[in-house]
């Protein structure tokens, strides 16, 4: 018998906290996921996506049979953020074919998100959802930013960005279920922002993301990362989630981003930080908006 599964059978060896953590990183790895406020469409979506015989009008036919989520690939795909030249978007085939596999399943994800944080079951966590969506949004932005300074593909990096806190909705949607044993607000904050990367990798795998994203959201807290190949989509990651950070706590301030290695792999000094968050400052609400419902 694992370690994990002795503590928690031996109540008192590990605290309720723990307890319940381990609890639901068990179940990730032996089971389907229990998510059961996460709309059936978004999975068939994403399933489409990731099956290479599957075409643009197998994926526009599955996300057709939900309105609200075609509604959002529609407005998503006719916005400024992604269509700044302001090009017609008649119909869905189109906005699909427009936004590309990464931005559709980011969409998709959204719309799920969205819809979880409406289920009446989650009421009580409404406020830490709201938060960690705000944060989301914010994150996903600056990761557009540092992603075409780098050069290295956009749509995956804004990806990474909406769904680095996967492993922390995960843990606040599971607290909120009648058995869990323990309130969030119970939860110490320390010890969730220690274990839900690793959940939202775990998270992520079985829901078949790419491998990259999974560690990119794995690793996004690991400040001193160190590694021989040239600045990846992790680096932006970890960085944009410092900043985003930055920007919504400190005001603005650059004190948190001192010693992070990802800022001296990506090339960026004081100045050009400061002008990312004064952009990202301008380009959440856009990005906000074109994800809204």
């Amino acid at each position: 018998m694992k370690l994990r599964d002795l503590l928690t059978l031996r109540p008192g060896v590990a605290d309720p906290a723990s307890r319940f953590l381990d609890r639901i990183t068990d179940e990730i790895a032996d089971g389907p996921l229990n998510l059961p406020c996460f709309p059936d469409v978004v999975l068939r979506v994403r399933a489409a996506l990731d099956d290479p015989a599957s075409t643009a009008d197998d994926i526009v036919k599955i996300a057709g049979s939900e309105p609200r989520l075609a509604a959002r690939l529609l407005q998503t795909a006719g916005s400024v953020v992604f269509n700044p030249t302001g090009k017609p978007v008649p119909n869905l085939r189109v906005a699909v074919t427009r936004l590309g596999h990464n931005l559709v399943r980011s969409v998709a994800m959204v719309f799920a998100i969205q819809q979880a944080r409406a289920d009446p079951l989650l009421r009580g966590v409404a406020r830490p959802l709201a938060d960690l969506w705000e944060k989301s949004v914010a994150v996903a932005s600056i990761c557009q930013v540092l992603a075409e300074q780098i050069k290295v593909p956009t749509d995956k990096v804004f990806l990474a960005g909406l769904v680095h806190g996967i492993g922390h909705f995960y843990v606040i949607v599971r607290s909120a279920e009648p058995g869990s044993g323990i309130a969030y607000e119970d939860l110490p904050t320390d010890l969730v922002a220690e274990r839900h990367p690793s959940i939202g990798r775990a998270v992520l795998a079985k829901w078949g993301f790419e491998t990259v994203v999974c560690e990119a959201v794995a690793h996004h807290r690991d400040h001193a990362r160190q590694t021989h190949r040239a600045a990846d989509i992790t680096d932006v990651l970890v960085a944009s989630v410092v900043l985003a950070e930055a920007l919504r706590e400190d005001g603005g301030s650059l004190g948190r981003c001192e010693g992070i290695t990802a800022f001296e792999r990506l090339g960026l000094g004081p100045d050009e930080l400061r002008a990312v968050l004064v952009h990202t400052g301008h380009a959440v609400d856009s990005l906000r908006a074109s994800l809204a419902s």
